[in-house]
């Protein structure tokens, strides 16, 4: 029976995106053990995907060497006698776990000067690869062999049973169908629609009969209380007063999700909800959410994508040229009217 450790990426977008590549590793190895290191706050998606078997925690902040801690870790894996490892981060600290815990094939791109971390080294050529998802998807199969046509899409699933618990909890109603806007976006203000804009689409979205819930992190509750203020009360700012576990469930009942290059877009289009997907900064090109569902909305102009945290130009255009009249009128989709 194989086992194999993959080494999960920080975010929780990213973390989704690896679920293809989990599945073309069942699909290799018959009665394969998957477990996948991860950090606390991506570990409620692991427990949502059928094909891992257990997260186990990675205890270290961005950019913490935490040499002893790791070593520590690396000796408890030691029992579990995987075969393989599939480190998905470029970083060198990334490596050093499936390397302390001698698993006999590391595997990875080549990354952060990782020669002797990794014996299994890949070169990326970005040109073949260039999307995020096919990028995991190619270290789950031999050195040089071609991707499947078409990969697996995402799948999360939703847990309903616990919605009625979070509706009572938070003081919902499911009355109207719901259109979720998830305004976050842990990268950047770069990649964020403005709060006025949200603000204008949910008081527009409460006038055709929707119930306007807005998702995020506690980072997002300020943003979240100024589009409140800007959708005059209109919509009802749930940021910060979920776990992701519950975000999960409340976006799987939604009708319709508004969202920011995020990782709740990923979770949205892995939940196969109608999605409407909001790009400014960054590129639908590298990391489109997954789903036929899914619908990307951006303007072309000429400083977009720029990739970068903050607009460097001082306008952000990108994001404020696209306008709430825009995202409106694909409310009225087939498909994405209540």
């Amino acid at each position: 029976m194989p086992r194999i450790l993959v080494v999960s990426p920080a975010w929780v977008g990213d973390t989704v995106m690896a679920q293809p590549m989990f599945r073309l590793l069942h699909e290799r190895h018959a009665h394969l053990t998957l477990d996948v290191l991860a950090p606390p706050f991506t570990l409620p998606l692991l427990s949502r995907m059928p094909e891992v078997r257990r997260g186990i925690v990675a205890r270290f902040g961005h950019g913490e060497l935490k040499l002893n801690e790791r070593r520590r870790l690396a000796h408890t894996l030691r029992g579990a006698q995987y075969d393989q490892a599939i480190v998905l981060p470029n970083s060198l600290k990334s490596a050093l776990i499936p390397l302390l815990a001698k698993i006999p094939v590391r595997t990875g791109f080549r990354g952060e000067m990782r020669y002797g971390l990794l014996n299994d080294l890949r070169m990326l050529d970005e040109k073949a690869l260039p999307r995020m998802v096919e990028r995991f998807a190619a270290l789950a199969l031999d050195r040089g062999a071609a991707l499947p046509p078409k990969l697996p899409s995402p799948k999360l699933t939703a847990i309903l049973s616990n919605v009625e618990t979070i509706v009572q909890k938070q003081q919902l109603t499911l009355e109207k169908p719901i259109a979720v806007l998830c305004p976050g976006a842990e990268y950047g203000p770069a990649k964020r629609w403005p709060a006025e804009h949200f603000g204008a689409l949910a008081k527009r979205a409460v006038e055709a009969g929707y119930a306007v819930w807005l998702i995020g992190s506690p980072k997002d509750a300020a943003l979240g209380d100024a589009i409140v203020s800007a959708s005059g009360g209109a919509c009802i700012n749930l940021c910060g007063r979920t776990s992701l576990e519950d975000a999960i469930d409340l976006i799987g009942i939604a009708a319709l999700v508004v969202t920011n290059d995020s990782g709740l877009m990923h979770v949205a289009a892995a939940l196969d909800r109608p999605t409407l997907a909001l790009y400014g900064s960054s590129s639908p090109a590298f990391t489109p959410p997954l789903s036929e569902k899914a619908k990307i909305i951006k303007i072309d102009i000429a400083c977009s994508p720029c990739f970068k945290r903050e607009c460097p130009l001082k306008h952000f255009n990108c994001m404020r040229q696209l306008t709430p009249a825009m995202v409106w009128t694909n409310f009225n989709s087939p498909g994405l009217t209540p």
